[in-house]
């Protein structure tokens, strides 16, 4: 019973770095195709951490946001420069000066759409290519890794999570 085990460990670790592989090839192929307007960004890569993080999170505290781009002193600074070219509102409506919220302005959550839309238009374009038996299959399998996502992502945060062993 060992063996079984230990084999279907190393079937499952196979698995793994072929689907890795393929993730990377996939990822270089739609490089040339889908990137260009992220090419043309202006933002250096800490500014666009931090509107993609207002992005997908929404609105949050300067503290929160600190901590997930690391120091205080430096989110400040980046925070100050995205505010001046009018992409993040600072808020401190609590009344409490040490407490300031940080969201995207009208400019900055259109400019992080137009990017997101630019990426589906691209996948799109190339999955409308895809036999639909196969796209049945790429659906289904993406179903199965964003619930894996946020199972990893409960598990991260401290909530209860399984095993991993995904038999």
């Amino acid at each position: 019973m060992v063996m079984a085990k230990s084999t279907g460990l190393a079937e499952r670790d196979v698995i793994i770095e072929r689907i890795l592989e393929r993730e990377e090839m996939f990822y270089r192929a739609m490089r040339p195709l889908c990137y260009e307007q992220w090419f043309s960004l202006d933002y250096t890569m800490p500014q666009l951490k931090a509107m993609l993080l207002l992005f997908t999170d929404g609105p949050c505290r300067m503290s929160v946001l600190s901590s997930r781009l690391g120091s205080l002193p430096t989110t400040t600074g980046i925070v100050e420069r995205l505010v001046k070219q009018g992409l993040v509102v600072r808020d401190n409506q609590t009344g409490d000066r040490r407490i300031v919220m940080c969201k995207l302005s009208q400019k900055g959550q259109d400019s992080m759409e137009q990017l997101w839309q630019s990426r589906q238009t691209c996948a799109r374009g190339f999955l409308s290519q895809v036999p639909l038996p196969k796209l049945r299959t790429v659906c289904e399998a993406m179903e199965i890794l964003s619930e894996a996502a946020a199972t990893a992502e409960r598990c991260s945060t401290g909530q209860l999570c399984g095993s991993g062993s995904g038999q």
